[in-house]
């Protein structure tokens, strides 16, 4: 019942987090650092490959595809993550506590990570 539990909760969590980058694209645009290029482009593709692992980690067939994409971008995403930090912890106006955005950083993402790995031999 918790390895269904974990497997779901991916697939929604993936999919309500790659609709957000469409949606409320201006959020996730303040955390993108100007050096990278194209803030744009990088949420849109950012979003899309959030969508695209929640897609891939409902069938077993594709789910280790859907694990690795997944820690690959977590990975990626580090750059964000000390980037909003470096900015204050501010995402434009919205702000939160600099030890938020650390426990966020260096024990919520591996956390993610972990969890990304956790689902990879989830039968049903």
């Amino acid at each position: 019942m918790i390895h269904k539990l974990l497997l779901y909760s991916f697939i929604f969590l993936y999919g309500i987090a790659g609709i957000l980058h469409f949606v409320q694209p201006d959020l996730y645009l303040e955390v993108i650092p100007e050096w990278l290029g194209n803030k744009v482009i990088i949420n849109y593709l950012a979003g899309a490959m959030e969508l695209l692992v929640a897609i891939l980690a409902y069938s077993k067939n594709t789910r280790i595809v859907a694990v690795y994409i997944t820690i690959a971008m977590l990975l990626a995403f580090t750059i964000s993550h000390v980037y909003f930090i470096q900015q204050g912890s501010c995402a434009g106006t919205f702000c939160i506590a600099p030890w938020i955005a650390w426990v966020r950083l260096l024990i919520i993402h591996p956390l993610l990570i972990w969890w990304a790995w956790s689902i990879r031999k989830i039968s049903y």
